[in-house]
């Protein structure tokens, strides 16, 4: 039976495989892509997602998460929460248990309490001594700190159903209340049964500007396959803001359509992913920038 898992970043290695392992089994693809993203959220080595995340600018971890149903594109997604450890599973569980696409801030973390969730410290030493090493660089004029390896999770399960989702601490040093791409609909992540989905990771402001995994998913509907739809997703939004400021942020995707293929791309070098399906094993792809 034909399944996938894909996932930003070779930190989702691990997550990938398990996940990989649930669908084979039969489990929904929701399932997959929270597998993927709470291994992430719970990993201190990574600094832009979840426990051990990089705080803002007032020395909070504030984490967004985001999860869609391909199935009947419901979606569920969380903004600025603080104090829990996987807003993923949370953003889960504002698409199954409530009428509302979002939660946001504090209204986010009393439907977490009331869920059952546990309140837990998300600063880690590591990220503690880091904040204070960025704000001594943001003190000697340094405006250019940024860290946005956000999890971007894409996978289809041996019934044919398909989720997506993304999981994020935000940009190193951002605002308090700054919120990305990733929990925006189209832009951080899409889904779609009839097509494929799509998930982003970079530097949110840019990648919300071309609504880029929506595109993705569009041009996969016209006869894209993933990695076509990817690199032309990402070109188009680059090519766009460029031609109007000169410069342009980081952005990568990841997209998987409803066959088991995925591909990927980027506008800059360094970007990886990790990937599984019913035809190969867990893997790492290094991906040449567009």
């Amino acid at each position: 039976m034909t399944w996938s898992v894909i996932a930003t970043w070779k930190f989702s290695l691990t997550g990938v495989a398990e996940a990989g392992k649930l669908v084979a089994c039969g489990r929904k693809s929701l399932d997959a892509v929270e597998q993927v993203a709470r291994y992430v959220e719970d990993d201190p080595s990574v600094d832009t997602v979840g426990y051990g995340g990089i705080p803002n600018v007032a020395g909070e971890v504030e984490l967004d998460a985001a999860i869609m149903n391909g199935e009947d594109l419901s979606i569920g997604a969380v903004m600025g929460v603080k104090g829990y450890r996987n807003p993923i599973s949370i953003a889960r569980k504002v698409l199954e248990d409530t009428p509302h696409n979002i939660l946001v801030g504090q209204g986010a973390e009393d439907f977490a309490a009331r869920k059952g969730f546990e309140k837990t410290m998300l600063l880690s030493e590591k990220s503690i001594e880091t904040w204070f090493k960025m704000m001594n660089e943001l003190k000697a004029g340094n405006k250019h700190i940024e860290g946005h390896d956000t999890v971007g999770v894409v996978a289809l399960d041996t019934f044919g159903r398909m989720a997506s989702g993304t999981s994020t601490s935000g940009i190193s040093m951002k605002y308090r209340g700054r919120v990305g791409d990733s929990p925006l609909v189209g832009s951080g992540f899409y889904v779609d049964d009839y097509v494929g989905g799509a998930a982003a990771t970079g530097v949110g402001e840019d990648i919300m500007k071309g609504c880029t995994c929506f595109y993705a998913v569009e041009l996969m509907r016209e006869g894209c396959n993933p990695r076509e739809a990817a690199e032309l997703a990402v070109m188009r939004t680059h090519k766009r803001i460029f031609e109007k400021t000169g410069k342009v942020g980081n952005i990568a995707i990841v997209c998987a359509d409803n066959k088991g293929n995925f591909g990927g791309a980027a506008n800059h070098e360094g970007f990886e992913y990790a990937a599984a399906s019913d035809k190969c094993l867990p893997k790492i792809y290094v991906v040449e920038p567009v």
